[in-house]
């Protein structure tokens, strides 16, 4: 019964009619604590219909924005549970810089326990959301265009490299 499941989900998501639903959910997913990486399904998506280009690259930014967000929740009822705040460097760092730290977000490993410390520190909800989406939105847009536009020989001869 789980593998039906897994199965109708796995079909559901990869259907065309709903590429964009797929990369909102899988670039939502990805910005939370677990590891899942949205990348291959926006290229996947702009890959199969080019002229999707710009919606996938919005829709993931909202999805892993709104990801980030949630982080920035839990980070901020995490600090309620736990009165004892323990300072850090990263704590110093992110109160010098404030929101502008967001843009960061979108770095692999380091991301989304940022957003997860942003609400932690109770950093300024709405700057924080502005430069997320600003930094994911530029992650996307680089991402996309390198697989799109960098030749196929380059990444074979890259790819016999190692």
């Amino acid at each position: 019964m789980i593998d039906a499941a897994v199965q109708w989900l796995l079909v559901t998501l990869a259907a065309p009619q709903v590429g964009l639903f797929s990369v909102f959910v899988i670039s939502f997913v990805s910005a939370t604590l677990l590891p899942l990486g949205s990348e291959p399904a926006v290229f996947a998506v702009v890959k199969a219909n080019a002229d999707l280009f710009w919606p996938v690259l919005l829709v993931a930014t909202a999805g892993n924005t709104l990801g980030g967000i949630v982080n920035y929740w839990m980070g901020l009822g995490a600090k309620q549970v736990f009165a004892k705040e323990r300072q850090t460097r990263w704590f110093g760092w992110l109160e010098r810089f404030g929101a502008k730290t967001m843009l960061l977000a979108w770095l692999p490993g380091i991301g989304d326990p940022l957003c997860l410390l942003a609400g932690w520190l109770k950093l300024p909800f709405w700057p924080c959301v502005l430069y997320m989406a600003i930094g994911k939105f530029l992650r996307y847009l680089t991402m996309t265009w390198i697989l799109l536009y960098i030749p196929d020989g380059f990444w074979r001869y890259l790819g016999n490299l190692f």
